[in-house]
């Protein structure tokens, strides 16, 4: 199956949270959520069953495979390297996970503004638009260590606003960024409840 790319916006309506999928209009009154709030389709007005305790862990893994636009081989294969880790060095599992998420290649060049929306931020990187300690790469799910250093070859693709503030564990400068240090529980602010998603996978 490949890569999702119907209507973004239908997206954050089905999972009932703001994605940020559309760069600066995503981030405005005019999103697809704040305009028709409630699940798309021809009965997505209409009242929903209870989810029981499966759906809300299904709900919350299917809202951060989105959110990262990750397929779910790659969801799995992720939740299984933060086991792996969190065996290994005796850390948190669901810190572990997080962390992969957000050092992902293109989920730093999003934090840092150098592009307007995560989606945005894959496609630079895989078109080599993205220097990585100063090499070009082209691999979006590349993993970020402390003291890697970002940079936008073509300063026109960068975002002509800050649409947020960037994670005080990103240091950002112009159209380019350096990892500070690892990130913690409470610089990942993306309303994610972790748990959830480790009993899924955790089955």
């Amino acid at each position: 199956m490949g890569r999702y790319t119907g209507p973004k916006e239908k997206l954050s309506r089905r999972e009932g949270v703001n994605l940020h999928l559309k760069g600066a209009r995503s981030f405005s009154d005019k999103n697809g959520l704040a305009r028709k709030p409630f699940p798309p389709g021809q009965h997505g007005n209409k009242r929903r069953a209870r989810l029981s305790n499966y759906g809300f862990q299904l709900r919350e893994k299917q809202k951060v495979k989105r959110t990262y636009g990750l397929r779910e081989k790659k969801m799995k294969n992720t939740f299984k390297e933060a086991d792996r880790r969190a065996k290994l060095y005796d850390t948190d599992k669901s810190l572990e996970f997080l962390r992969l998420l957000e050092l992902r290649l293109d989920n730093v060049v999003y934090l840092a503004g150098l592009a307007p929306s995560r989606p945005a931020a894959r496609q630079y990187v895989t078109h080599g638009h993205i220097k990585l300690n100063g090499k070009k790469v082209n691999i979006p799910s590349l993993e970020l260590k402390e003291g890697d250093s970002v940079e936008l070859a073509k300063a026109k693709l960068a975002p002509s606003e800050k649409l947020f503030e960037t994670p005080d564990w990103i240091e950002s400068k112009g159209v380019s960024c350096k990892i500070a240090r690892l990130p913690v529980r409470e610089d990942i602010d993306e309303g994610i409840k972790e748990n959830l998603i480790i009993e899924f996978y955790s089955r």
